[in-house]
């Protein structure tokens, strides 16, 4: 028979299972959280024993948990489900303004929120500015630019993280500034959230949900903006890309046009670049260029340096460039035509390294312009390379200059060898006599001066540079005076000031280079001294004064320099007229006494004296030529003895 307690027992368990099956099935049906609490308050499941009371509460937490495991699921169904839409909405637009506009809607549509908007970085101007609004009212906030760590856009654009806060007024985690609190207010945002635009790892932008209201925004919604500004950041650098595609193609398309329109040119074009080029690289001179480019336009060419000099030319009389032509062809980047002639500015960077003219062709076509553009390009690729290389070697030749004029020693003596050797490398035989120059002028700057004495030197096939505050010159020569007068003349008219130039030698090896610069640098001295300022001389040319200051006095050479005429007319004809000069001048310039001390008759006298003023010049009594030829005279008497 059933007992009481049987029949209790199967009425509690049926209770339980009861309330078991109305869990499931408010499961089942998606009942809401308070719906689920009933099962275990009924009536029928009061009177369970505790453990059956306990095993029911359990399984309606249990409920609850699914409950809330699948409603997450289900929005997280719904987000994936919304941003597939989003990207294949985004995937489907071509305008960049209409992908900007529904990438804005979908996140306000999606996170909920009162408003949505996006900024772009400016990275010229360093900031970043609001280009698209959804659900905004205030213009102010529209043309909002928030600087790169201004406010929390700023702050996201900056350090590309997602920043959010609950009510931006109060929020003193950002750098509020006057432009953007007003803005926010006048709009009435409080609870923002805002997620960087990053492509790869640039940031381009932010995308921002916000409400009027305070609001938290929870991990899944940062989540989700996230996961929406990534597809959006994508979606934009695309219709950039199309955008900028679009441009290319059109440019392609015209670019094409032209190209077949001007096939040929522009096949002669690329022909004549490769040949300029190539001259270029087989280190070809000006003149080959200058050639080559008027054989290329059939026409004549001149090339000049920045002052008008000219470098080359072919096919045309000399010609000096128009300045106005180059400086309207070096502002416009062109070439320009000037009075029949088409001028263009030859250029590296802003740099001027000189201009190109075309003659003959003044109906230049726009193909053959571009060519003779592009040629004075060559022509700049041509000079650049040749001031390298010159300037490199400037500096080689600088620093053995400076070794050979302070005498370089190794080891506590002259390394003569040494220098000897690294100036045939510069093709320089020491061994040959050279010259020691130096010069200067009070016209400043002294730049192009040096330019000109470093083409000269070159010229002679010596060294210049600059030494003890001095330009100084080392170049074979025999005859140091005649080429110190020339060099004053000729850097004289390039300079436009006088050149004063002292010299001295000529020296045969190293070891004697360093004297003869101090006597070249005491010659130019005595000049300066002498007045003679714009004149060039060695000691010797500095009469008497010169056997006063020169170390290595040519007391031989300064007595022929001065009475070789008349010794060589005694010897030749056995007269006296050294004899005679030699008494006159003893005696005072007296002509009485000079016959009494001869033994001859005044007329003889007269008659030795004429004839030594036609040997030597009619001057040859003026005090200064008297002072000389009567040092002669005692050194050809030292000499004598």
């Amino acid at each position: 028979m059933t007992t009481v307690n049987d029949r209790t027992y199967r009425a509690a368990a049926h209770s339980a299972m009861v309330a078991l099956r109305q869990l499931l099935t408010l499961l089942a049906s998606g009942a809401s959280t308070e719906q689920f609490t009933r099962p275990s308050g009924d009536a029928d499941t009061a009177h369970l024993p505790p453990e059956e009371r306990s095993l029911l509460e359990d399984a309606t937490r249990i409920a609850l948990e699914i409950r809330r495991t699948l409603d997450q699921h289900r929005r997280r169904e719904a987000e994936l489900a919304a941003l597939f839409d989003t990207a294949s909405d985004l995937a489907a637009l071509r305008d960049l303004d209409a992908v900007l506009r529904a990438i804005v809607h979908r996140a306000r549509t999606l996170v909920g929120t009162d408003a949505a908007y996006l900024s772009l970085n400016d990275p010229v101007a360093k900031d970043t500015y609001m280009r698209v609004t959804d659900g905004s009212v205030s213009a102010r906030f529209q043309q909002l630019r928030l600087g790169m760590g201004e406010g929390l856009g700023g702050l996201v654009a900056q350090t590309a993280r997602p920043y959010t806060s609950a009510d931006y007024h109060t929020d003193p985690r950002f750098k509020h500034t006057r432009a953007i609190d007003e803005a926010v207010l006048e709009e009435g945002l409080r609870g923002i959230l805002g997620v960087p635009l990053r492509v790869g790892k640039r940031v381009i932008g932010v995308l921002f949900a916000a409400d009027r209201t305070t609001r938290d925004f929870p991990p899944e919604a940062i989540a989700l903006l996230t996961s929406l500004a990534d597809h959006a950041a994508v979606a934009i650098d695309s219709a950039r890309m199309l955008e900028e595609t679009r441009s290319a193609l059109v440019e392609l398309n015209t670019a094409n046009e032209t190209a077949r329109a001007h096939s040929t040119a522009l096949r002669r074009a690329a022909d004549a670049h490769d040949r300029l080029t190539d001259l270029v690289l087989r280190g070809a001179t000006v003149d080959d260029l200058v050639r080559e480019i008027a054989a290329l336009l059939g026409g004549g060419i001149a090339l000049h340096d920045p002052d008008g000099t000219e470098m080359a030319r072919t096919g045309t009389a000399p010609l000096a460039p128009s300045p106005q032509g180059i400086t309207a062809s070096r502002t416009g980047g062109r070439a320009v035509p000037v009075d029949g002639t088409w001028v263009c500015a030859v250029l590296a960077g802003s740099e001027l390294l000189g201009s190109i003219v075309l003659t003959s062709r003044a109906d230049l076509a726009d193909p053959d312009r571009r060519l003779f553009e592009r040629a004075a390009l060559v022509a700049a690729l041509l000079l650049l390379l040749r001031r390298t290389v010159a300037e490199a070697e400037d500096r080689v030749r600088g620093e053995l200059l400076d070794d050979l004029l302070t005498g370089h020693k190794t080891g506590g003596r002259h390394d003569g060898g040494s220098m000897a050797l690294r100036a045939r490398k510069l093709g320089i035989n020491l061994s040959r006599p050279h010259a020691v120059l130096t010069l200067d002028t009070d016209n400043e700057p002294r730049s192009h001066l040096f330019a000109e004495a470093v083409r000269h030197a070159r010229s002679l096939g010596g060294l210049a540079g600059i030494h003890d505050g001095h330009i100084v010159l080392l170049v074979p020569s025999s005859d140091p005076g005649a080429l110190a007068a020339e060099l004053a003349r000729d850097l004289g008219k390039a300079a436009g000031a006088p050149v004063t130039v002292g010299s001295a030698g000529p020296a045969t090896g190293p070891e004697q280079l360093p004297g003869t610069y101090t006597e070249a640098g005491r010659c130019l001295n005595a000049l300066h001294a002498l007045g003679r300022t714009g004149d060039g001389s060695d000691i010797a040319g500095l009469g008497f004064l010169g056997v006063l200051l020169g170390d290595r006095s040519d007391l031989d050479g300064f007595v022929q320099r001065y009475l070789g005429p008349v010794l060589a007319y005694d010897q030749q004809r056995g007269t006296e007229l050294v004899q005679t000069l030699d008494a006159y001048y003893t005696h005072g310039a007296s002509l009485s006494k000079a016959k009494d001390a001869l033994h001859v008759h005044v007329n003889t006298v007269v008659q030795r004296l004429d004839r030594v003023a036609q040997l030597l010049g009619a001057d040859w009594n003026s005090p200064t030529r008297a002072l000389e030829l009567q040092l002669a005279l005692k050194l050809h008497r030292l000499g004598s003895h």
